[in-house]
């Protein structure tokens, strides 16, 4: 089976044919620097982390771009509103690079936490203004371009293609009508979908970046950025791009319009701008999908005022129980967020790391690794499981059976699915069931395997779990005997108390007064840890 992904852009099933055999290329949106990234956000970049580890399992080199907005966004997508970096700037009473830095490095902090590799590159906007005013002269050269009101707008008119990955009827836009909403706000435009390739002081007389340009001092339009670092980085014509389905409608069909209205004659002749548009879906609450605008939303880490919302991490949850319940859904349907489901998540997440340490005490005790006696080792453990697995998987120094395979095999299977992650997991969740292999070395060999494409710490964290459990259980002072870690703990009995009744008040889905025992317990040093057969503590 090939890798095969639903292609936006004629909304059907394609095998995957990268234009470079063995290579891809595949830019993905990246954040608008404004503010927090809110856990719906954070979905987007999730999903395209599972296509950049599912690219290189499957044996490409894979050159993954990513931007970083920190100019000219405006509140609306259709060149209304407000310019949000300028309006958050000016609420933190900082300067614009300021804010772009500061929420660039949130950014940057919240995908290290959900353990998604770094695009191999990541470009920022203000650092590549001359690429766009080139690209922008080249458009302008084919005519797509007018001047109007001090503003050099793209002629939508001029593409007769435009609004082909949203299957938007040009003549209906053009009358402002079909199936976006477009909201008339800006007397220049010809048509209502014309969008801004520059602005300049004439629509904002103090802005706080602006650049010397053939169309007077200013600065670019949101769209524009992708296109021309896009290009720059990846090529006239790449394999993927990527972003949430919110893009389609605009974004996505103005920076199509604007890259294939740059091209000459031979790169026209070579094909579409771009091959695969990949969509993953919203994240919805009780109310509607996530949004900063709003004013009150949820981050994976950063603690906010309680007017603003709150962090997953205030709550209790870790951001690899937020990754595995993403996981779990497919990233092309909707995702319904409760703190009811990622409670549930977070109990699977903690079941499946047990099952991993029982793999890893059952390998040692069996003494199943002597199949490798090469590398040296008498067990397993923490500090050599990476060296281990990387020579198992190694088909040079250990040749499978096919039962050692088969729910490998799967698990490639369901990823070439359209990256079927929920598939995958049950292909893992076979794999340590031991059903078909029943040799806890090599599932555990599988199981590393996968986890280089789910990315949840699966081994680490089994190590873990058995460290937790002799520390606090004990056993080398007192002949592998367990003690009671609490015995000399003369706040012990109330700890157990306050721990039985945060339990409680879980079942009863009484999240407020759970979080509030934790924070009590946590100011007294006494650090709470979930397992799949209750809560236990340790002093931190």
């Amino acid at each position: 089976m090939a890798l095969r992904l639903y292609n936006s852009m004629g909304r059907k099933m394609e095998e995957f044919k990268p234009l470079v055999n063995g290579y891809a290329g595949f830019y993905g949106c990246g954040p608008t620097v404004y503010n927090y990234a809110h856990i719906g956000n954070l979905r987007a970049y999730v999903c395209w982390d599972v296509l950049d580890n599912t690219l290189q399992r499957l044996g490409y080199d894979v050159q993954h771009v990513m931007n970083i907005t920190d100019v000219g966004h405006l509140t609306g997508d259709g060149d209304d509103g407000e310019d949000k970096m300028k309006k958050s700037a000016a609420e933190r009473h900082q300067s614009v690079l300021d804010v772009a830095k500061f929420y660039t490095d949130a950014f940057m902090a919240d995908i290290d936490a959900l353990n998604i590799r770094h695009p191999d590159v990541i470009c920022k906007a203000t650092e590549h203004i001359d690429d766009m005013i080139e690209l922008i002269k080249k458009i302008e050269a084919n005519g797509h371009t007018y001047m109007a009101g001090g503003n050099l707008y793209y002629d939508i008119s001029t593409y007769p293609d435009y609004g082909k990955l949203a299957n938007l009827n040009l003549d209906e836009l053009k009358a402002g009508a079909g199936k976006r909403k477009v909201v008339v706000v800006d007397e220049n435009k010809r048509n209502p979908g014309d969008f801004v390739l520059w602005f300049t002081k004439s629509k904002f007389e103090d802005q706080a970046m602006t650049w010397d340009s053939p169309w007077g001092r200013g600065y670019p339009g949101w769209h524009i950025e992708c296109s021309a670092m896009s290009m720059k980085y990846l090529g006239k014509h790449f394999d993927i791009h990527t972003g949430g389905i919110d893009h389609v409608p605009v974004h996505h069909t103005n920076e199509i319009a604007q890259s294939e209205g740059s091209f000459d004659e031979a790169e026209r002749a070579k094909g579409a701008w771009v091959n695969y548009w990949l969509h993953n879906e919203f994240l919805i609450l009780e109310g509607g999908k996530m949004s900063k605008s709003s004013g009150h939303f949820i981050t994976l880490q950063t603690s906010l005022p309680a007017e603003k919302g709150f962090s997953l991490k205030d709550k209790g949850f870790e951001p690899l129980d937020y990754r595995f319940f993403l996981l779990n859904g497919h990233y092309r349907k909707q995702l319904v967020f409760s703190l009811e489901a990622l409670e549930s998540a977070k109990k699977g997440r903690a079941a499946l790391n047990q099952k991993i340490a029982k793999l890893i005490k059952a390998s040692n005790e069996k003494k199943l690794w002597e199949r490798w006696a090469a590398l040296g080792i008498k067990e397993l453990t923490a500090d050599n499981f990476e060296r281990v697995f990387e020579f198992y998987n190694d088909e040079k120094n250990h040749k499978k059976t096919a039962n050692e395979v088969r729910c490998v095999n799967k698990f490639i299977e369901a990823l070439e699915n359209d990256l079927s992650t929920p598939m995958a997991f049950a292909a893992l969740n076979e794999e340590i069931s031991l059903r078909i292999n029943p040799n806890e070395a090599v599932a555990l060999g599988n199981v590393y395997y996968m986890d280089k494409v789910l990315s949840l710490d699966l081994i680490k964290n089994g190590f873990e779990i058995l460290k937790n459990q002799a520390a606090l259980n004990g056993t080398s002072a007192n002949n592998g005997q367990a003690v009671d870690s609490h015995s000399d703990d003369p706040e012990a009995a109330e700890i157990d108390a306050l721990v039985a009744e945060r339990t409680e008040a879980k079942k009863n889905k009484n999240f407020a007064k759970a979080d509030e025992i934790r924070n009590q317990l946590a100011a007294r040093g006494v650090i709470i840890i979930d397992t799949p057969n209750g809560p236990t503590w340790k002093r931190g």
